[in-house]
């Protein structure tokens, strides 16, 4: 019985492999072997930093937010506890916006946390 060959099938899959890795260098861009080898890295990674840029947003958004409060004579844990014992829920990520693009509506969230807390 004659070996039965990939033919169109396998071309296409090896193309297919190798336009996923345009823009990757050298080898890795032009044999389909080590090409097939950087896709699979390249996906995985692609997979675990969808996951750390969640972690990357949050550090920039309390970057931009302490770098606001020291603004008004106030650092960020202090901040943020003024804004918890207020009893002012309001997540880091619309704070940060607040303080990039509204500094005046940033400027009455941070009176509110320096309100004293009321005894309980």
């Amino acid at each position: 019985m004659p070996r039965v060959k990939g033919g169109p099938r396998e071309r296409r899959r090896h193309k297919k492999v190798l336009r996923q890795t345009k823009g990757h260098h050298g080898v890795r861009h032009r044999l389909y072997r080590r090409a097939s080898e950087s896709r699979l890295h390249a996906l995985s990674y692609a997979y675990a930093h969808r996951r750390e840029r969640k972690g990357d947003m949050r550090r920039i958004w309390i970057q931009r937010i302490n770098a606001a409060a020291r603004l008004h004579g106030l650092s960020y844990s202090r901040l943020i506890h003024g804004l918890k014992q207020a009893g002012v829920e309001i997540d880091r990520k619309v704070l940060a916006e607040l303080a990039v693009h509204d500094p005046e509506g940033f400027a009455a969230v941070v009176r509110q946390a320096q309100q004293p807390a009321p005894a309980a």
